[in-house]
Formats: structure tokens, sequence, C-alpha cells
């Protein structure tokens, strides 16, 4: 047992947050209807010039809030492994974000089963699953495609599912560990807690950069299963680290406002420190993909360029809607929030909560862009049409849906532990922590 008395700073709750109005029933709520009404259109409803629409927008919605709970795991176990005092009133927050990876795994899985049963309709994205699918671009199907046949040891069902099974084995494994060893420490006071944290995120960061990668791979890169990049999963990380500290800020400004959660705990300092993180990861994310972008470039192998070349012309050599898109990431993604973030008055109060909220938002257009363009299948010159941009119903309402879940579990993780560790080894410099 630790002989460290408690800390208890005037005002917390030793009980947790109260959602006002039980808006944790209502987040629940909202998530179930909408991600019913979600699964029920992509189920029930088609278009048969792109039959896999919903299904991309379904996975859209899961994948940008799932980006968010990893990257903010994988901070949890960064602060624990370099043992950062300032982070720790932080890392409390993310213990309640993360407690949504199951239903998370469980919201994704209807995709997974589609997969699996539906091999004639043409609803399911990743086009390999089924053998006597047409390949867009050549005139015959899967089982005949000389590409697909040296990837079938790793892209084939079985595989696939038992993959999926892992990767949120991982994440959910590592959440709960972590949760319940934070949520120990401040019942019982025991500071064994803080070194088995520590020596699991040691493991847990490679184990969980493995999972991210390989689902980003799974998942994303399968979708063009022809193209391939060593550096994809990279980029998931990257944006998954940058909408995990943008989300992360507002999570502290909503917690921030209650007297019963962190109202006079929560500094300058930390808002600050934040939003340096930010900027940091801004520049990781633009890094990442400009590499990407330039070692294709270079190369011009057609397995590669293909994928740029969709996001960027026309059969006739014309720009199409996704090269706007491109410019967007660019200069609205990368460059503006570079520029502002230089700023250290920038990284408080309104004006760090206003970048923050454009970073999620752009972060879920450049999910968009390196989600929805596809090669179609199309009796053409080509032997393909390309997805142009598109917003669907099914985008906005599983976005609601998954939203409503993530922020129902969060609500209700935080209303039965309290705000702050108030017995970790380092609670007192995350309180008095300063610039």
């Amino acid at each position: 047992m630790s002989t460290s008395s408690d800390v208890m700073p005037a005002g917390v709750s030793a009980a947790g947050v109260k959602g006002p109005g039980n808006w944790s029933l209502r987040c629940l709520l909202i998530g179930i209807v909408f991600s019913l009404l979600s699964l029920f259109g992509l189920l029930f409803t088609t278009d048969a010039s792109d039959p896999s629409r919903p299904f991309l927008g379904y996975m859209l919605a899961v994948v940008y809030w799932l980006s968010i709970l990893i990257g903010m795991q994988f901070l949890i176990m960064l602060w624990w492994m370099f043992d950062a005092g300032w982070s720790v009133i932080i890392r409390r927050q993310f213990e309640h974000m993360i407690s949504a990876l199951p239903w998370l795994g469980v919201l994704l899985l209807p995709l997974v089963i589609m997969g699996l049963v539906d091999t004639q309709s043409g609803k399911v994205a990743w086009v390999w699953m089924s053998m006597d699918a047409p390949v867009a671009g050549t005139s015959g199907t899967v089982a005949d495609d000389v590409l697909y046949l040296h990837k079938a040891p790793y892209l084939n069902n079985p595989f696939f599912l038992l993959r999926f099974f892992i990767y949120f084995a991982v994440w959910a494994g590592l959440a709960w560990a972590f949760r319940t060893w934070s949520f120990r420490m401040d019942a019982t006071g025991d500071h064994k807690y803080v070194h088995r944290s520590r020596v699991l995120a040691a493991f847990g960061l490679f184990l969980s950069a493995m999972a991210t990668t390989f689902a980003s791979i799974d998942w994303f890169m399968t979708l063009n299963y022809h193209w391939f990049s060593t550096m994809f999963g990279v980029w998931y990380f990257s944006a998954a680290m940058r909408a995990a500290l943008a989300a992360g800020v507002l999570v502290l400004f909503y917690m921030g406002s209650r007297t019963d959660g962190l109202k006079g705990i929560v500094n300058s300092a930390h808002y600050h420190f934040m939003g340096c993180l930010m900027l940091a990861f801004t520049v990781f994310w633009a890094y990442i993909s400009f590499s990407q972008y330039f070692l294709i470039y270079n190369a011009n192998i057609p397995e590669e360029t293909f994928w740029y070349n969709i996001r960027e012309m026309n059969k006739d050599g014309t720009y199409n809607s996704w090269w706007w898109i491109s410019m967007a990431l660019i200069f609205a993604y990368f460059l503006f929030p570079f520029l502002y973030l230089l700023w250290h008055r920038n990284k408080q109060g309104n004006r760090l909560k206003f970048i923050a909220i454009w970073i999620l938002v752009f972060h879920f257009i450049d999910l968009y862009w390196n989600i929805m363009p596809q090669k179609l299948w199309a009796d053409n010159e080509m032997g393909y049409d390309v997805r142009y941009f598109t917003v669907s119903w099914i985008d906005v309402t599983m976005f609601i849906g998954v939203g409503g879940i993530v922020l129902w579990s969060f609500l209700r993780s935080a209303s039965q532990e309290r705000p702050i560790p108030i017995r970790d080894p380092r609670i007192k410099e995350s309180l008095n922590y300063h610039e």
C-alpha cells in the first residue's frame, strides 16, 4: 500500500461527474437509433451504379471515432512510458474515453459479416472477398487476377475474420487493463499498478502499433487491393494522434467547465502543452502524407500511381472533384493549423477550441479522401469509372450514431470514477504544472 496521502482538491467530486439531464442515457438512445437507421440503410438500400457506397459511409463513421480512441490509447501508453507527470489529470479523461473501444468493434462487425456472407450483391466494398466479382480495369474476375493470387495467403476470408478479432482484442484488452489498474489505484492507493501500467505500456505500444497498421491495411488499403504503400499504417497513426489530441482538448474544456469535473484544476499550461502536441503531429502527418506521395511519384509504378491518379484527374485529364479535396487537405488541414498553432496565444481558450474543432472536421475529410475514391467496374474503354465526391445520408446518420455511443460510454465511465486519479504518485505534479 502507498504511504502517500490522497490528493483531493476542493470541489472535486468523489463520485464522478453527473451528466446534466442524464445526458448519458440520451446519448445512448441517439446512438442506438441512428446506428440502427444506418444499418437498415446498409442492408436494404441499393444503387445499381454504386451498390457499395452505403458500406463505405458506414465504415467511415466507425473508423473516424475509432481513430480518436486509438490515438488516445497511444497517448496513455506514451505518458506511462515516459512517466509524464503533467499529463496525469488528462490521462484520466482519456481512460474514460477508451471505454468505448469494445462497442466500436460491435458496430464494425456487421461489415465483416456482410463480407463473409454477401458475395453477389456488390454491396461489400472489399471486392476481393468474392471470387466471382469483376475486377475494375480488367476483363476478368478476382479468381483470375494474378495480383490477387499473389496476395491470397493474406487476403482470404477466414484469416481476415481472425485478424479483425485480434485487433479489437488488443485494443479492448489494453483499454480494460489501463482503466482497471488506474481505478484500483484510486481505491487502494497501491502503487504496484504504476509499475504494471508502465510495463504493459512498453509491450502495448508495439501490439497496438501492429494492430493499427494491419487494420488500416485490411480495411482501407484493400479497398483497392492492387495498390500498396509501406507508409499507409503510419499515416493512419499520425491522423489518429492528431484527432485524439484535438478531441482531448474539447473533453478538457467540457470537464473544465464543471464544478464536479476539472474546474479550477486544468489550467493554461495543460492546454498549451496539448496545443504544442497538436502542432507536432500536424507536422508529422504532413511529413508522412508527403513522403508517401513523393515515393510513389518517383517510383512511377502503375500499381501504385493509379491510387493518386483517380484522386486527381478525370479520364480526359481534367481535374475531378477529389482534386479540390486534395488542395483543401494541403492548405486547410496542414498549412493553416501549422501557422495557427505557432502562436502562443492560439493555444489558449476559445482559440485552441476553434482549431481543435477545425482539425476534427478535416480529419473526417482526410479519411473521406483516403477511403471513398475507388475504381468501379464499368463497360467502357477504361474498364472502370471512379467514385467521385458525394455525401450520403448514411455518412451523417452513422457519424451521429457512433458519436452517441462513444459519448454515452465516456459519460457513464466519468460518472462512476473520480475526475482525477487522486492516489497517482505524480498527481501533485500534474495539479501544479505550469509553463
